[in-house]
């Protein structure tokens, strides 16, 4: 029986994966919010009804593919994070600064998916969170070594810090231990200018402006290190 159960489980984990594979290819052609079950199930030879055991609505597979992607992007985070030496606080901002863009630039319909405009009618459950902050607790940790480092030296250009951030700061802290509020609040900008970035560049925005991306990329994350007080 035991045997019998891996081998449905196996064969239940390879359609779900074939399923999901048709779908990435829908969401190049049609978009998140023309995914359609029954089109996969056509695809794929099957009947309509027999995919509703694998997924029982559209929002079920967009959120599947939503945490696949979450995950990817995460994963491609922590490698790159950890191919770097732990006390080159700086350089492991640059390298999960490339890690996300590059994987947005191999993955573009699965980034929009992601970062892109929201799909009508879908909210994304609680089940997609902890696949969503992989890439962020990366982020946060680096940030969090080089404040115990002693190396954070924020240049004091920016304005105090509102006293409303206080509460804020404390919930982003739950991913950037012991960093004063002064960084957090450098550290969103830093981050969602990252995504700025690359939502800029991979949805036309900088067409015909930025003609050469991949250095003044790497210049932007730079002027954000510095920002954030990261070594030079």
């Amino acid at each position: 029986m035991n045997a019998g159960r891996t081998a449905r489980e196996r064969v239940r984990a390879e359609l779900t994966r074939e399923i999901t594979d048709i779908a990435r290819r829908q969401l190049a052609v049609e978009g998140a919010a023309g995914l359609s079950l029954r089109a996969v199930a056509r695809e794929m030879g099957m009947v309509s009804s027999a995919i509703y055991r694998y997924f029982p609505s559209r929002d079920d597979l967009l959120t599947a593919l939503i945490i696949d992607g979450y995950n990817a992007i995460g994963e491609a985070v922590e490698e790159a994070d950890a191919a770097c030496p732990r006390t080159d606080h700086t350089g492991r901002w640059l390298a999960v600064c490339h890690a996300v863009r590059d994987w947005a630039l191999a993955h573009p319909h699965e980034y929009a998916l992601l970062y892109g405009s929201p799909v009508p009618g879908y909210k994304a459950p609680m089940d997609t969170v902890s696949a969503a902050v992989r890439d962020t607790v990366v982020y946060g940790r680096i940030l969090s070594d080089a404040h115990r480092a002693g190396v954070l030296d924020p240049p004091g250009v920016c304005p105090p810090v509102p006293a409303s951030f206080g509460r804020d700061a404390a919930r982003v802290r739950e991913v950037m231990p012991d960093v004063p509020d002064e960084v957090v609040a450098r550290a969103l900008a830093a981050w969602t200018g990252l995504f700025g970035w690359v939502n800029f560049e991979l949805f036309g925005q900088f067409n015909g402006v930025i003609l050469d991306p991949a250095p003044a990329f790497e210049h932007t994350m730079r002027c954000h290190a510095a920002l954030l007080g990261l070594p030079a």
